[in-house]
Parts: structure tokens; sequence; C-alpha cells
């Protein structure tokens, strides 16, 4: 038996190693317009991930009408995208233009456990809200016991532990590496097959399976406050309230649409890495994966469109930013115009021998009629 184990072992390895071989040999020497529109699909995505979700953490700050128990996992979502938009995928960015990875291990690795921070942590996230909407919505007598400020806090807390060790079995397993068909330093997919059904499972599956749960409970209690089911009491959903669910509902059908492929194919991967990953085509798991990334940048967006509040602390602040850049604008500008104005005025005579300034400025006076 350990020796059918040890082949079988052999087999699955010498297989693996085939497969990132042909890998390494499909992900080179692409076209430049191919080049072109995935860097201008990820700096888009970066450019909008910074703004969108700085704008979303200052609007929960300046506005009192946001700083509630459900936005401090909002916040905690804004930070976890704003991790990738930092550091890896300015980094991914640098491969793309250099045809490959020339940073060195180490910032593959910081890069990969980053990218994977920022993942973990928007599914954990997204759950803490589902969690959060549904206590709120289906448990609202008990729910400001339970989210007090303090528990909120802890809450939070609680989300990026649960994600920092659930990053750290890949240092263990080795399944961070550099994967040259989507130019990152990334979890690697057919390192482990169990190891990567356990990370799909974990990750993603039964995060999806607890927030399905919690939005069709709401859903439930919804359609039944809609009907009028339950006519001695009244509706326990405010518009402002069932607002906000439908906001994070959104995120999260969108989060689940843009990482579906990518976990699916991992998926199929890990259970037949050497039958399906031949036959998956490089331009599927390509899109899958930016389709990913760009999930980083939709979140802000999505709150001002359909959150009144957010939108209308968007518009404060960029006017607020804006009027400050005029008045900065105008006011250098009027310090410039002023320097050359006075740059071109002609000095006055020297003094003779025997004048004082006093007397020099007596005459000026005296010559001028509307001075003083």
């Amino acid at each position: 038996m350990p020796d059918t184990f040890t082949l079988i072992k052999n087999r699955t390895e010498l297989r693996l190693g085939q497969l990132e071989r042909a890998v390494g040999r499909e992900g080179s020497a692409r076209p430049a317009w191919v080049i072109g529109i995935l860097a201008s699909v990820l700096i888009f995505t970066t450019v909008v991930d910074v703004l969108g979700n700085l704008l979303v953490i200052i609007s929960v700050f300046r506005n009192r009408k946001l700083r509630n128990a459900g936005n401090v996992f909002v916040v905690s979502l804004a930070f976890a995208d704003l991790v990738v938009a930092f550091y890896p995928y300015p980094l991914v960015l640098y491969a793309l233009f250099h045809d490959g990875w020339a940073l060195g291990n180490t910032q593959c690795m910081v890069s990969g456990f980053l990218m994977g921070l920022s993942v973990i942590g928007s599914i954990f996230n997204i759950t803490g809200i589902a969690v959060n909407r549904y206590c709120y919505i289906c448990h609202s007598f008990s729910y400001s016991r339970l989210y007090n400020y303090r528990n909120t806090l802890l809450f939070v807390a609680l989300i990026w532990v649960l994600t920092v060790v659930a990053i750290i079995p890949n240092f263990f397993v080795g399944s961070l590496r550099y994967d040259p068909r989507v130019y990152s330093c990334t979890f690697a997919q057919n390192v482990s097959s169990s190891y990567t059904v356990a990370v799909v499972v974990v990750h993603f599956l039964v995060p999806i399976a607890v927030v399905t749960f919690c939005y069709l409970r709401i859903w439930v209690l919804v359609i039944q406050v809609r009907r009028k089911v339950k006519t001695e009491e009244s509706p326990r959903i405010r518009p402002s309230d069932m607002r906000n669910f439908l906001t994070m509902f959104v995120v999260f059908v969108l989060f689940a649409i843009c990482w579906a492929p990518l976990n699916l194919i991992g998926l199929a991967v890990a259970i037949d890495p050497s039958h399906v990953a031949p036959r998956i085509p490089e331009w599927l798991f390509v899109v899958s994966y930016f389709m990913a990334y760009f999930n980083s940048c939709l979140n802000a967006i999505i709150y001002g469109l359909l959150n009144r509040n957010f939108r209308n602390e968007y518009k404060r602040i960029v006017t607020s930013v804006w009027v400050t850049r005029l008045f900065v604008t105008e006011t250098s500008r009027a310090a410039t115009e002023g320097r050359s104005l006075r740059s071109k005025q002609s000095p006055p005579p020297p003094l003779n021998n025997n004048e004082s300034v006093r007397e020099r400025t007596n005459k000026e006076q005296n010559a001028d009629p509307c001075a003083s």
C-alpha cells in the first residue's frame, strides 16, 4: 500500500510539473494590443479603486447619517479593496510592461500575501455585512445590544484575524507563485488539489452560502411586509433600510459574478488537473482573473448610484476639493500677477546728496493730488 501511494504522488507531481511548464509557455509572447487592453483595464481599476474607496471612507467619517454599525463593515470592505490598489496592482502593471516578473521572490511573496488579504478580507467583510443586515432587519429588537460600538469593532477585528489565519497556510503549501498568464504573484491553483478545494470551499462557497441565507431571509420578510401578512403589526422596514439592503445585496451579487468564474475554474482544475487544466482556454483564465481584479473598484460606484447619503456626500467632498483647488489656483495667480506688476514698475530716481527720504516723500505727495 505505501508503494501505491508513493506511485500516485509521484505521478501527480509529474503531471503538475508538466502543467506548470505548459502554463509558462502559454503566458509568453502576447501581442502588444492584448498587453494594452489588460494594462488599460488595470489602470482604470486602480484609479477608480483608490478614488472611490477613499471617497467611501471619508464620507462615513464626515457624514453623521453614515456613521453607524453597518457602515463600519463598509469602511473595512473599502480598506480591503484599497490594499490591492496601493501595492499588488502596480506590480502587476510593472510585470505587464516588462513581460515578466523582475522584482525578486520577496516582492512576489508580499504581493501575493496582500492580494490574498484583500480577496479574503473582501468576502469575509461582505459576509459580515450580510449578517449585520440580517440581524438589523430580521432581529431588530436585539440588534442594538448585539451591534453596539464595542462589539462592532470586535467583529471587524475578528474578520481581519480570520483573514490573516486563512492566508498563512499558503506559505507552508508554497501556493503563492508568479503566474505568467496574469502577470501576477497569486494563489497557484495547481500546487495541491486538496488545498485548492479547501480554499474554494472555505474562502468562497461557505461565505456565499451564509450571505445567500441571510439575504433570502430578508427577502422573505420584505415580501411578508409588502403583502401585509401580519396585519396586526406595523411594518418594520423603512424605505431607507430597504435601500441600504438593496445596495449591499447588489454589492454581493456583483462580487459573486466577478469571482465565481475564477473559483469554478480552480475547483475544476483541482478535481482533475491533468485532464481539465489543458482544456481551459488561456483567454478564459485571463478574463476571469481580470474580472476579479475589476470588482475592487465597483463597490464605491454602487454606493454612489444606489445610496442617497453616499451620493450627496460624494458631491460635497468633490465640490469642497474643487473649490479649494480653485481658491488656491486664483490666489497663486493673483500673487504671480502682483509680482509681475511690481517688477514692471520703474524704480525711483536716486536721492540727491542733500535730499532726505522724508523730503522725497513730501515732494511725491505734493505732486500726486490723489495721495493720502
